[in-house]
């Protein structure tokens, strides 16, 4: 087992994990956050995806051992507020323009679209919908 220590969600979290235990399911099994789901399992799909130092990555690709000492958001740590109410931005732009189909990989989006603006404050429609 390996002892890793990360914030998740501005919380110190500390957990001992498998070697090879993904990031997602640190997140999911031991942390109790369900909003990171498990999609595909291959990456290709997203739903997964959390901000890793404020970056979007898919926590089905990372370890958690890879985690140790950095800064992880997951959908539940976006808005703070949200149980008032308060959504982040993102997530009230989701909520009014009906962002969303059947709502699994909607989490994912949300933090990936984050991540976009947060890098490319102006995208094109070509850059957003290759982000």
């Amino acid at each position: 087992m390996t002892n890793v220590v990360l914030t998740v969600n501005g919380e110190r979290r500390e957990a001992d994990v498998e070697p090879r235990q993904l990031l997602v399911y640190l997140l999911r099994d031991q942390l109790g956050l369900k909003g990171t789901n498990v999609g595909c399992d291959t990456s290709s799909c997203g739903a997964c995806t959390v901000l890793l130092d404020g970056e979007s990555v898919k926590s089905c690709t990372v370890l958690a051992a890879q985690a140790d000492g950095q800064q992880v958001t997951t959908i539940e740590g976006l808005a703070p507020d949200a149980a008032n109410g308060v959504l982040h931005p993102m997530q009230q732009a989701f909520h009014e323009n009906h962002g969303l189909q059947c709502g699994y990989c909607t989490p994912g989006m949300v933090l990936a679209a984050v991540s976009l603006l947060e890098e490319n404050p102006n995208p094109t429609e070509d850059e957003v919908r290759h982000g």
